[in-house]
């Protein structure tokens, strides 16, 4: 029976369920590993010892290494036409490393948790970034992926929020907070088991030469642009850990540093969703401008404006550019990557951001040991100003396209 028209574009606007439990499952999971993140830098620096160069190294490998993984997960995504059980297998891995970081003894046990953690990251980003795009017609994608950014930013508040809970009535012991990781992390495995189907739409997808890694050669040059445009962002943007070693800096106590994660993704949630709708009227490439300036000025404030104001104006702005900025690049990769090899191409975007936050996290930390902060975050902010003059180079013949 055909629907009427009315119900026909209401099913066509309404975006698909399975973006909802994959934003459901990014929740879980994102509150499980950023109330880790939330307390990891102080763990590092106060009960293990080391520095803040090696917590920009830690950080930075970890993130590299989770997106060199994205590469080799979305090609054997395309490959074999299936995303869940790659996605199970990443959710999986990152659930049974979560104890790993309470139990680890030595700095080593601390980073080999990270890293593993990373892994499953890596493994399980490609997937189910392109199952969104599987499922979600074009006209819905800046939304889709805004909306699924949205719901793992609040997981993102929410992990910060338990950390402080659990501080204050642990009195400060962060071996046994870590503990509470676990717990979301399952919650988020089982809902990804059970609750999403394999999209239909990648199934039929041919086993052929163009599944190969040769197949790269066809992503256009549109792309490319977009993944050099993407090594500047990563540059520009320090690890959240300086976020919170900058509170540190500023001695607040240990139970209130997590509130930097929480103001951060606070608003990072509260600005992803409306980010993507707001795409498709001013367009996706003026949003992304607009987040650079964010990122920009957040740098500057926390290099040149003392005290508390300075951190907490930082942060926020910060929060801001990541909601206007990570669901339009996941959707500009969607439109530039033909199907077939839609997650490769998902793997490639990653990979070049991991690297670059690679180098960013070292360079960072190496500029605030030898020259403190303030340089640390100038250096950022003058990455900024080169990916905003990068984005005007190419952002409106982009435009044009749409």
């Amino acid at each position: 029976m055909t629907l009427p028209d009315t119900a026909a574009s209401s099913r066509a606007a309404r975006i698909p369920r399975t973006v909802w439990v994959l934003g459901a499952v990014s929740l879980f999971m994102d509150m499980s590993s950023e109330l880790i993140h939330a307390v990891l830098p102080l763990y590092i620096t106060t009960v293990m010892g080391l520095s803040v160069l090696a917590v920009g190294l830690i950080e930075g490998f970890a993130e590299a290494t989770a997106s060199m993984l994205k590469v080799v997960s979305g090609f054997v995504s395309d490959r074999f036409a299936r995303r869940k059980p790659l996605a199970l297998l990443g959710y999986g891995l990152a659930a049974l490393t979560k104890p790993m970081f309470p139990l680890a003894d030595t700095a080593v046990g601390v980073v080999a948790a990270r890293v593993i953690d990373r892994v499953g990251k890596g493994i399980r980003g490609a997937p189910r970034d392109a199952m969104v795009a599987d499922v979600t017609p074009p006209h819905l994608r800046d939304a889709a992926y805004g909306l699924r950014q949205s719901l793992d930013t609040v997981g993102a508040f929410a992990g910060p929020l338990l950390a402080m809970l659990f501080l204050w009535l642990w009195n400060g012991d962060l071996r046994q907070v870590l503990w509470i990781a676990s717990v979301p992390a399952f919650i988020a495995l089982a809902l990804l088991a059970f609750g999403v189907q394999e999209p239909p739409a990648a199934a039929p997808v041919k086993r052929t030469a163009a599944l190969q890694l040769a197949a790269i050669s066809r992503l256009p040059r549109a792309f490319w642009w977009l993944i050099a445009l993407t090594a500047v962002f990563s540059l520009a943007r320090l690890s959240e850990a300086f976020l919170v070693l900058r509170a540190q800096e500023l001695q607040f106590g240990v139970v209130w540093i997590p509130l930097v994660m929480v103001v951060m993704s606070v608003v990072y949630s509260m600005s992803s969703y409306p980010a993507g709708l707001l795409a498709a009227r001013f367009g996706r490439w003026t949003l992304l401008g607009a987040s650079l300036l964010a990122l920009v000025a957040a740098e500057l404030a926390l290099a040149m404006w003392p005290g508390a104001a300075g951190l907490w104006c930082g942060v926020a702005l910060w929060g801001l550019h990541m909601g206007l900025s990570q669901g339009g690049l996941s959707a500009a990769v969607a439109e530039f990557a033909p199907a077939d090899i839609r997650a490769t191409a998902f793997g490639l975007f990653h990979f070049v951001t991991g690297v670059f936050q690679l180098a960013s996290g070292a360079l960072g930390g190496w500029l605030w040991m030898h020259w403190g902060s303030s340089v640390a975050f100038l250096a950022g902010a003058c990455w900024g100003a080169v990916a905003c003059a990068a984005l005007l180079m190419r952002g409106a013949a982009w435009q044009r396209r749409r």
